[in-house]
């Protein structure tokens, strides 16, 4: 039995200022087709409100899936709590799990294991009275799948972008700041949510090592970092970090090790191959993998297309497609070479 794990950021999916939805899904959709994943992590899913409806849905991601297999997939989507408590998606940058496999359970994680770093900005005009809470910009899933008959723990994560988070009276634009000092601040504070929110995911792993040392587990998404930067490393606990050996089954791997060194790139930033989206395993869930797949062959510069591509439709995000073997018992422990 072999199956196929994927994560692609589609960059503002439904965004009302963007190009039309049908030029989006003319890009997107043969990247979908071409992932053929069983588990499909997405990521930057928008929400839009029927007109007349109190609560938005996924009415552009239901459109991109019409007419795939996609569409018949079980579904799990992030989500905001209204003031009325009525759970819906969010306007912007929901989470998205598509899964042909068996859903055993499933939950949305913001703030449970890390409460809000308290902070008082010491550039902010007028000066804060107290200490605010630095939280998160959305949530994380995690999901339990059925895989041939054991669970699969599948986290599917959007880290905060290194851009500098608002500061009270240091912004001049959009991205126009006041001061060095203001953006500098700005900054620290979305690497503080960055490393924070990945420090979350790390605690959910051990907990999931605790309950079961054998757990399969897959932490993907966007990451917005590399492997040697804090987040990832946070998420990795490698040997080399906690200076104990013993720990090493607790370790997180990261799949794009297996690729040359000139195909390790999901963004192309400033003349940049950076890889900033990751499909990270544990030791057990390595044991099954048999290659990955970077589909970067369209993928342009997004500071360059943003200045010289009008209504860019396709996402500056390159998918990534993990594909395993599971042992087949019939024969002898090899692996089936069909789909499951």
């Amino acid at each position: 039995m072999r199956f196929r794990l994927a994560t692609f950021n589609l960059e503002n999916l439904g965004a009302v200022d963007g190009p039309p939805l049908a030029e989006r899904i003319r890009a997107l959709r043969p990247q979908l087709l071409r992932l053929d994943a069983d588990v499909l992590c997405l990521q930057e899913v928008h929400g839009q409100k029927p007109k007349g409806a109190r609560r938005r849905r996924l009415l552009a991601l239901d459109r991109l899936l019409e007419g795939t297999p996609y569409a018949a997939h079980a579904r799990v989507a992030s989500h905001a709590t209204d003031r009325d408590g009525e759970t819906a998606p969010a306007d912007l940058h929901n989470l998205v799990v598509l899964s042909r496999l068996p859903i055993l359970g499933h939950r949305q994680i913001r703030h449970e294991l890390v409460s809000p770093p308290l902070y008082r900005a010491g550039t902010a005009d007028p000066p804060p009275a107290a200490a605010t809470p630095i939280t998160f910009d959305r949530p994380f899933l995690h999901l339990v799948l059925d895989l041939a008959g054991r669970p699969l723990h599948v986290l599917n994560l959007h880290l905060r972008a290194p851009l500098a988070a608002p500061v009270p009276g240091q912004k001049a634009g959009p991205s126009v700041w006041r001061s060095c000092a203001g953006w500098a601040e700005g900054f620290f504070l979305a690497a503080v949510k960055r490393s924070a929110q990945a420090l979350e995911a790390r605690l959910l792993v051990d907990r999931l090592f605790d309950a079961e040392p054998e757990a399969l587990i897959a932490v993907v998404g966007d990451l917005n970092a590399e492997t040697f930067e804090v987040p990832v490393r946070l998420l990795l606990a490698e040997p080399g970090d906690t200076g104990n050996g013993s720990l090493a089954p607790r370790a997180l791997v990261p799949l794009e090790r297996a690729l040359p060194g000139d195909r390790r790139f999901s963004v192309i930033h400033h003349g940049r191959r950076v890889m900033l989206d990751h499909i990270l395993v544990s030791r057990p869930l390595l044991a099954l993998f048999r290659h990955l797949e970077v589909h970067s062959e369209t993928l342009g510069d997004e500071v360059e297309a943003a200045l010289a591509v009008t209504d860019a439709s396709e996402s500056h995000h390159a998918p990534l497609v993990a594909e395993f073997a599971l042992p087949d018992p019939d024969r002898g422990g090899s692996s089936s070479a069909g789909s499951s």
